[in-house]
């Protein structure tokens, strides 16, 4: 399944540095706002050390990890609810994403100018969070001038999406996000068709510099405290020392480079791992001679479901699967030894998928 990321924030945040860290792409990074006028699309392979394992333990012909698409998307500017600085372009790009990666400006530097004049993370974020508020509230709005007549009418659906809306609407009001508003399952369900900017999971990445991207600093503490009871995952990153890493060649040189840093895995990689986490996703793997492969599934999948991951007539026709933990597979080094042990375990269609599975599926069309 495709995971799609939309990295946001102000104008010199540090927004396209850090997605030509994680993509194959190369957007312009300068000094000046809206150096990003198109949103740059790139795709980057989710690291995953498991895989690395079964390569090695298999040597297949061909090894594919998954991928995630990331979209940097122009600075956003006060106003750009309304068409500011491009807004409702920008706007529209980060509708279309799974994700929100919200980039913050943590560092101080007089040589990058911040379209505000100073630096303060907390007034950015709440920039960008009324900006995106207000265009929810015109799509909400504009959706219960929709249902209302029909709630009217008794019909128990649009009864409830009209209840449900004016919660919402409430809400915003207040100054909440879609997220930060309490609801069952069911209305969950309902939000999603109403592709609310607010709606989406975000992470709030904080941009600092190099004396700081160990332990942060005092910008840092400020966003922790202000997204407190947001319960939003928040990362620390340096953008230009995951960019002289990205400039490395060899694996060895990154390794030096990290530990004389005091860090034990490149940002970026931490960033994939926790948007992975922020959407509730997991990984299982097929592995055989001709390749090794990593699918991604929503945590909690049935088999089946998994199935469909690699082709829509497998989860129709599917049987069973043959399925072998990754510990497993490990501890024993093949599979053919992992059956003579008897670890292999067959299921049926109401298995739910565990992170790290080798499976096997047998189906019929």
């Amino acid at each position: 399944m495709a995971l799609k990321c939309g990295i946001v924030g102000l104008p010199n945040v540090g927004k396209s540095t850090l997605f030509n860290c994680l993509s194959n792409a190369k957007a312009q990074s300068a000094n000046f706002p809206f150096c990003t006028i198109e949103p740059n699309v790139g795709v980057t392979t989710v690291p995953d050390d498991r895989l690395n394992k079964l390569t090695e333990l298999v040597k297949p012909q061909n090894v594919q990890p998954t991928t995630v698409e990331i979209v940097d998307i122009a600075g956003l500017v006060k106003g750009a609810s309304t068409g500011e600085g491009l807004g409702n372009k920008f706007l529209a790009n980060i509708r279309e994403c799974d994700a929100v990666l919200h980039v913050l400006r943590c560092f101080d530097d007089p040589n990058v100018v911040h379209v505000d004049g100073s630096v303060n993370p907390v007034r950015d974020k709440e920039i960008i969070d009324i900006e995106l508020q207000l265009k929810d509230l015109e799509t909400v709005d504009s959706r219960i001038a929709k249902v209302q007549r029909a709630a009217g009418t008794g019909d128990k659906d649009a009864k409830k999406q009209f209840e449900l809306l004016q919660r919402i609407k409430e809400g915003l009001i207040s100054g909440k996000s879609v997220r930060a508003i309490e609801m069952d399952e069911t209305e969950k369900a309902l939000v999603k068709d109403f592709q609310l900017l607010t709606s989406k999971p975000v992470m709030y990445i904080c941009n600092v510099d190099e004396g700081s991207v160990v332990k942060g600093n005092a910008h840092v503490e400020k966003v922790r405290a202000a997204v407190a009871d947001e319960q939003a995952e928040i990362l620390v990153i340096g953008a230009a020392i995951e960019a002289d890493i990205a400039e490395l060649e060899t694996y060895e040189e990154r390794q030096m480079f990290l530990e004389e840093m005091g860090l034990d895995a490149p940002g970026v990689a931490k960033l994939i791992r926790a948007a992975y986490k922020l959407l509730n996703l997991s990984t299982y793997f097929t592995a055989g001679v001709k390749e090794v492969r990593a699918w991604t599934i929503p945590t909690g999948a049935t088999a089946p479901e998994a199935a469909g991951v690699i082709h829509t007539d497998f989860q129709k026709g599917f049987i069973r699967v043959e399925v072998i933990g990754y510990d497993d597979y490990v501890h024993f080094g093949s599979e053919q030894a992992v059956k003579e042990a008897g670890k292999m375990r067959v299921e049926g269609k109401e298995y739910i998928v565990k992170d790290g599975d080798i499976m096997h599926f047998r189906f019929n069309v």
